[in-house]
């Protein structure tokens, strides 16, 4: 695909500050990979920073959801609410209220990646076995006690379902958060340099960064995948199935 797309467009005659050739990208990627990598990392550190925030703080609500159904009931739809909201129309209040920069992105990319780690992880906790529910209640064992050893292991493949998903929209959150903030400087990310070449029409620098962008969530991906299949290849079936 990239050689045809290489060859066509040098036949085509297609100027590149309309779409670059491949050859375009990678000269450009050269030419400005110090500054690409540097932004890179800055969006990076925002990812990880709203992951981290997302899993604990998912985890926490969803552990406090499956101990009472009338808290899920009445804070659910507000998480359902985080989630439908676009966040290029909270961002700007998010941004305005939090003077330091790189927190207001991290809450902006926090509140992208939450709700798959709520739904998900509520979800798995809920769906035990019944038998093995009954089990535990007729030898009285505390809520804490169902909880870690029936609820929680139940639920990891829920769990990590939910992480395959919200390392994508941290991503997603960040590189938005970052359109919407246009900062600059040396703290800017890969959305900062889409802006700055979309505004120069350094159309190559543009798609570097974008596929920079792309190999970030697919490398995201990638470990989420591993981490599952690490966690769960010894004891459940949907891993050594997979094996098999």
């Amino acid at each position: 695909m990239v050689g045809l797309w290489e060859i066509g467009f040098r036949l085509a005659a297609v100027p590149v500050y309309l779409f670059p050739k491949p050859s375009d990208i990678v000269a450009s990627f050269m030419q400005h990979g110090p500054a690409l990598l540097r932004a890179l990392l800055v969006t990076l550190r925002i990812t990880l920073q709203a992951f981290a925030a997302a899993v604990l703080l998912g985890t926490l609500i969803a552990f406090m959801f499956v101990q009472s159904r009338a808290i899920e009931i009445s804070l659910f739809p507000y998480a359902v609410l985080l989630q439908v909201t676009p966040v290029v129309a909270i961002a700007p209040l998010i941004i305005i209220l939090v003077k330091n920069t790189q927190l207001s992105l991290t809450i902006c990319a926090t509140l992208v990646a939450l709700f798959p780690i709520i739904s998900n992880t509520t979800l798995g906790l809920r769906s035990v076995d019944p038998g093995l529910a009954n089990y535990f209640r007729m030898n009285r064992a505390s809520r804490l006690k169902t909880l870690i050893k029936l609820r929680i292991p139940g639920a990891l493949p829920y769990f990590f379902g939910g992480l395959r998903i919200s390392s994508g929209l941290a991503l997603i959150g960040a590189v938005v958060a970052e359109f919407v903030a246009g900062t600059g400087g040396r703290s800017s990310g890969l959305a900062y340099e889409i802006l700055d070449a979309g505004f120069t029409l350094d159309i190559p620098r543009m798609f570097a960064a974008l596929f920079l962008i792309t190999l970030t969530g697919v490398a995201l991906f990638a470990i989420m995948v591993a981490v599952s299949r690490l966690a769960l290849s010894s004891w459940h079936e949907s891993e050594i199935g997979a094996e098999t």
